[in-house]
């Protein structure tokens, strides 16, 4: 932990709570770290898709009625 970390108060479920005191034992890394960690895994993941998102905005769309026209007329469904 740096000198620039925050606290803060998280309530896990006594199972999760439990897995991850295992998993910090185990890998010899703080309850922080393995938390810090997997948030920033989320807030990446987060990220990924934003920008997924962005680099699709203009693609074209259709509606759930032209897309079950399509599917029936390539013989989908």
């Amino acid at each position: 932990m740096n000198d620039s970390s925050k606290r803060s108060t998280v309530y896990f479920e006594p199972e999760v709570h439990q897995a991850l005191r295992l998993k910090a034992a185990y890998t010899h890394r703080s309850v922080s770290d393995l938390v810090n960690e997997a948030v920033r895994n989320l807030l990446q993941e987060d990220h990924e898709d934003l920008a997924a998102f962005a680099d699709r905005v203009n693609e074209p769309t259709m509606t759930y009625e032209e897309l079950l026209d399509d599917l029936k007329a390539h013989g989908k469904i």
